[in-house]
């Protein structure tokens, strides 16, 4: 079956749209631009649908080069037959490969291996074949018997080492008791007596016992942590009945045979001793990927959703980046996110200088004119928030932001470049108060798996992980679109066709001669050429440039179509984007979008975006998702009541349900048994919720679904 139609199926699109895709992503395309420009050429792809083929397509191209790669072994050592060539060929999964080549994989010395150079395989294939021979045991073995071989029980040991390899190395055999592992074995854990583990972080697991399919992904991650830290001791175990019947489906006994008993022992050897411990090996593999691919694709999923908080345009921004000891850190931003002022207050322990710090925020609102305070949620967040909410008022807010990753910001390169001048503790502040005005221009410039929105993310795959996440930001980047002349470096590499050394040469071309007035001016910049124009242009903005559509996500290649839409509704790039609907409402009176498009030489799904961007250019998607909540005063644990209705904002989705932010110092856990079927939550979504319990001496709270 070829790579086509497997995707195909997997997708349930058709091959055509598999084929197309695949040829204009090996052409040097990006995803984006696909998903954007190429509808017409794809079938209407989506960006997930297109990411889920290019991932596909990758993993079932690595698949050829392992199954090249055992032909090639096998053949060389003279045993490809054309049955095990058809296998090999036949095979679609890694796991059947890796069964198939097992007998054939160059190994180490093995006991088998020195019972063959003993004599014994002729004694083996005896033993395999249950031959019906009218001998006693002691005749059958004679003729092995030699100066390596002096007895018969020798010759047997021997010859079972050979049986036992031969029925754990089958291909079918391993097979079958792996699938009934996966699906009938228990993943057992216990606490080892001697480990130390004061806070009991594993107590779930000390005595836990599961089976195999039912485990959940986040327990899975949590378990292999307990075992790395010698805190847990994890086995697999498969009932005899799971594990001895794949192997008589291959070699059962034959009661009329003398070597019945010798094929008895040698399978109770290869289970116990070769192929147990192998499939124990495989389906703790199995869970860890398995955990390890939902555990990225939540962190994903959830990063997504803080990068798609709407920015908060407009205001001048305090950020205050809360510590006790070492005191709160303040920075003051434009509505451009240039620093205005920075300081350093001290309102908690051990100092308590909260009338002092006080009046200095206020000298800071009064002469900067602050609009809107952003307060990092991470130490001493709860505290300064009562300091945040003595200075609101009618026209002043507060908000409470993700500080995730801030630190790491501080300390990095860039931040070193953007801000030079400041010391790295008032980097953060800096950082938490843009988070505010624009989170997603400001999270770009962080590591992702830094940010914190997941769980166990140092415990899966660094570099899938990493995959994943840069995917996400990418994907995000180009969705939103990005100015050509305030984007930073960080924002400009995730820029489709652009990368880290093209964007540092469109900030220096910029910082040399200006602004950008068009997006041909991007042809100028050194190593941009005709391909990377292509792939970025329509994500990149010009505003207030010469062309009015440079600020658009109409991409230039279909700039004279979109003038043509223009002057068939009576309109010119000069009219106002505002003034545009109507008339081109009347036009689409007179035409279907069909009509119209096949009049201009163009596809329904590029003619639709285009009639969308000249009524609404460069809408910002970001902009039709729920505010973030702004809040003027403190709530406590102590005042939270049963039956109680607040609107919190997600902050962490993870297997077991939701945390949110409700304006209290610990975030409140929507358990998914309180979510509707069928609904589901993102980072940053606001919703009103309702109090069900609160344990204070814990810091509990759990929260249920409001309809």
């Amino acid at each position: 079956m070829s790579h086509t139609t497997i995707i195909a199926q997997t997708l349930n699109v058709s091959a055509a749209q598999v084929k197309t895709t695949i040829e204009l992503l090996d052409a040097g395309n990006t995803l984006p631009f696909i998903a954007r420009y190429r509808k017409e050429m794809t079938g209407g792809l989506d960006e997930d649908q297109i990411r889920r083929l290019q991932e596909q397509l990758a993993h079932l191209r690595a698949l050829d080069d392992r199954r090249q790669t055992i032909l090639a072994s096998i053949e060389e050592q003279g045993k490809l037959t054309p049955e095990l060539s058809a296998q090999l060929t036949a095979a679609q999964s890694l796991n059947e490969l890796e069964d198939l080549y097992l007998p054939y994989r160059p190994k180490r010395r093995t006991r088998a291996e020195i019972a063959r150079e003993k004599g014994l395989a002729g004694l083996a294939d005896l033993i395999l074949q249950q031959a019906r021979l009218r001998q006693t045991e002691t005749q059958i073995a004679a003729p092995y018997i030699t100066a390596d071989v002096p007895t018969v029980d020798a010759a047997f040991a021997g010859a079972r080492d050979i049986v036992a390899e031969a029925i754990s190395d089958h291909a079918r055999i391993r097979g079958g008791v792996r699938e009934k592992a996966l699906k009938w074995g228990l993943l057992r854990s216990e606490k080892i007596a001697e480990a130390a583990d004061e806070k009991n972080v594993y107590a779930t697991y000390y005595t836990y016992e599961a089976r195999i399919d039912r485990v959940q992904p986040y327990q899975v991650l949590a378990i292999n942590r307990g075992e790395s830290e010698k805190i847990l001791r994890v086995k697999v175990e498969v009932a005899e009945r799971d594990w001895l019947m794949p192997i008589h489906a291959v070699y059962r006994p034959d009661s009329r045979s003398p070597l019945a008993g010798q094929l008895e022992l040698a399978i109770t050897d290869a289970a116990k001793r070769l192929l147990l411990p192998a499939i124990e090996r495989d389906v703790r593999a199995t869970l860890t990927e398995q955990a390890e691919t939902h555990a990225i694709q939540v962190f994903a999923l959830n990063l997504r959703g803080l990068l798609n908080q709407p920015p908060l345009t407009g205001h001048v921004v305090m950020g205050l980046d809360p510590a006790y000891r070492t005191g709160c850190k303040v920075a003051v931003i434009d509505a451009t996110g240039k620093v205005l002022a920075t300081d350093t207050v001290y309102p908690h322990e051990p100092q308590r200088r909260w009338g002092e710090a006080k009046q200095s925020l206020q000298r800071l609102i009064s002469t900067h004119h602050v609009t809107l305070i952003a307060i990092g949620n991470g130490t001493a967040s709860r505290e300064t928030e009562q300091l945040a909410a003595e200075l609101t008022d009618a026209d002043r807010h507060y908000l409470m932001v993700n500080e995730a990753g801030a630190s790491v910001y501080s300390a990095s390169p860039l931040a070193r470049a953007e801000l030079p001048d400041l010391d790295v503790t008032l980097r953060g502040a800096v950082s938490i108060a843009r988070r505010a005005l624009d989170p997603l221009a400001e999270l770009v410039k962080i590591e992702p798996k830094a940010i914190g929105v997941g769980l166990y993310q140092h415990d899966v795959n660094q570099k899938q992980l990493a995959d994943k996440l840069d995917a996400v930001v990418e994907a995000t980047v180009n969705r939103v679109g990005v100015d050509v002349n305030t984007a930073s470096v960080a924002l400009l590499t995730h820029v489709a066709g652009i990368g880290p050394k093209l964007a540092e040469r469109i900030i220096e071309y910029r910082d040399r001669e200006g602004v950008f007035n068009s997006r041909v001016e991007l042809k100028q910049i050194a190593g941009l050429g005709p391909k990377a124009f292509e792939q970025a242009a329509g994500f990149l903005r010009v505003r207030a440039g010469k062309n009015p559509l440079d600020a658009s996500a109409i991409h230039p290649e279909s700039y004279a179509i979109a003038t043509a839409v223009l002057e068939r509704a009576g309109l010119d790039l000069k009219t106002p984007p505002a003034e545009r609907a109507e008339p081109l409402n009347a036009l689409l009176q007179r035409y279907t979008v069909a009509q119209l498009a096949a009049e201009l030489g163009t596809g329904m799904p590029t003619l639709t975006d285009i009639l969308e961007q000249l009524v609404r250019p460069g809408r910002d998607p970001r902009e039709d998702l729920p505010a973030p909540i702004l809040r003027s005063d403190v709530l406590s644990v102590e005042a939270l009541q049963t039956g109680m209705r607040l609107n919190g904002t997600v902050r962490n989705v993870v297997d077991f349900g939701v945390f949110i932010d409700i304006g209290v110092k610990q975030d409140g856990l929507l358990h998914r048994s309180q979510i509707p079927r069928g609904h589901s939550l993102s980072v940053g979504d606001v919703l009103e919720v309702e109090i069900l319990n609160v344990e204070r001496e814990r810091g509990r709270i759990s929260l249920g679904w409001v309809k």
